[in-house]
């Protein structure tokens, strides 16, 4: 894949388990919580708390219930901005719009 718009669609179609969209969602907001207190109380033990959430709550998407790998295996730094995305239509409600104006539902 060339660029992150040919990437996405790839992205979505590994992300149609609903439940697997809600622990991504979970464990961005965790980490980016993690963020922004290790900003605000100076503690960089905050700082590696963030992937551990990240990661260990979509992995647990991946493989239990949309049974498959992470993105992040093959193409890590596209689906770094590919799980922001996905949180941001997630927060605003538009996810399940985007599932099918990529015609995946």
């Amino acid at each position: 894949m060339k660029n992150f718009s040919e990437f996405w669609p790839f992205y979505v179609r590994e992300h149609l388990d609903p439940v697997n969209r809600r622990l991504h969602f979970t464990g961005t907001l965790l980490a980016i919580v993690c963020v922004a207190w290790g900003t605000a109380a100076f503690d960089w033990r905050c700082f590696l708390l963030a992937p551990l959430f990240g990661y260990s709550f979509a992995w647990i998407g991946h493989f239990a219930f949309q049974k498959n790998k992470p993105a992040t295996f093959k193409y890590p730094v596209w689906s770094f901005f590919g799980d922001f995305k996905m949180f941001a239509l997630m927060a605003t409600s538009r996810m399940d719009d985007e599932i099918a104006r990529l015609g995946l539902k």
